[in-house]
C-alpha cells in the first residue's frame, strides 16, 4: 500500500486530509513541523510527501531538500503561497507539483497518482487471490474484474487499509455515511459485506477474508 508522509501543522487540514487519503486506499503517517518531519524520514521511509511551505519550525523547502538528498521519492508542495518566488524555489528543489490552497481533494488524488507513475510505484495490492488497483480504483479476483460497486469497493478500501484491526459495525457504518454522505443504516451494512462476500471469498459461507469477530465486528488479516 502506498504510504504518505503528509507534512502539515494545521491539525484540522491534516484530519481531514488523513481520513480523505485513507479512505482511498493511502497509509498516512503526518509531522507537523521540520524537526519531525526530518525524523520519521530517518525512520520510516514514505513513497511520496505532501509538504507544506510554512510550518510550525523551519519550512518546507528544507524538507524537500532533505527528502531529495539521496532519495528518488516523489515531493508535492501543498501551501497557501502561490506567489511566483515560492513556485519556483519548489519546483527547482526538485519538487515533483505545486498545489496551492485551497485544493479540490480530487485533484489531489489525480497528482498523487501522477507522479507515482512518473516514478513506477506499483499501487497495487494483492489479498490471496485478490488484486486491488488502487490507481485504476478495480478489483480483481483469479484475473477477472470484480465490478464492485463504489461503496463495496470503498468497504474493501476500509478493511484494506485497517488489516489485522477489528473495525467495529459503528465504525463501519460511520465510515460508509462519510463515504456516501447518505444515511446508511445497521440491515444495509450486512448487505453491503454479504455482496462484497460473495464476489471475494471463495467459499462466503466460511468467509477467510473478512472474517467475522463475534460480538466485536470485523477483521481482514494483515
Amino acid at each position: 500500500m502506498t504510504k504518505i508522509l503528509l507534512v502539515e501543522d494545521d491539525r484540522s487540514i491534516v484530519s481531514v486530509l488523513c481520513d480523505f487519503l485513507r479512505e482511498e486506499g493511502f497509509s498516512v503517517i503526518s509531522a507537523s513541523g521540520q524537526s519531525e518531519a526530518l525524523r520519521l524520514l530517518e525512520s520510516d521511509m514514505p513513497d511520496i510527501v505532501l509538504l507544506d511551505v510554512s510550518l510550525s519550525d523551519g519550512n518546507g523547502f528544507s524538507v524537500c531538500s532533505a527528502v531529495k538528498q539521496n532519495r528518488d521519492i516523489p515531493v508535492i508542495f501543498l501551501s497557501a503561497s502561490g506567489d511566483e518566488y515560492s513556485v519556483v524555489t519548489g519546483l527547482e528543489l526538485g519538487a515533483d507539483d505545486y498545489i496551492s490552497k485551497p485544493f479540490r481533494p480530487r485533484e489531489l488524488i489525480s497528482r498523487i497518482k501522477a507522479a507515482l507513475r512518473k516514478r513506477g510505484k506499483n499501487t497495487t495490492v494483492e489479498i490471496g487471490n485478490l488484486l486491488v488497483d488502487t490507481e485504476k480504483g478495480t478489483a480483481s479476483k483469479n484475473g477477472k474484474d470484480l465490478f464492485l460497486s463504489a461503496l463495496e469497493y470503498r468497504l474493501l478500501l476500509l478493511f484494506l487499509n485497517n488489516r489485522g484491526t477489528v473495525l467495529s459495525r459503528n465504525r463501519l457504518l460511520s465510515d460508509i455515511w462519510d463515504i456516501a454522505g447518505d444515511f446508511v443504516n445497521d440491515n444495509t451494512l450486512t448487505v453491503y459485506i454479504k455482496r462484497l462476500r460473495d464476489k471475494i471469498e471463495d467459499d462466503p459461507q466460511n468467509p477467510s477474508v473478512i472474517k467475522t469477530v463475534r460480538g466485536l465486528g470485523y477483521k481482514m488479516d494483515e
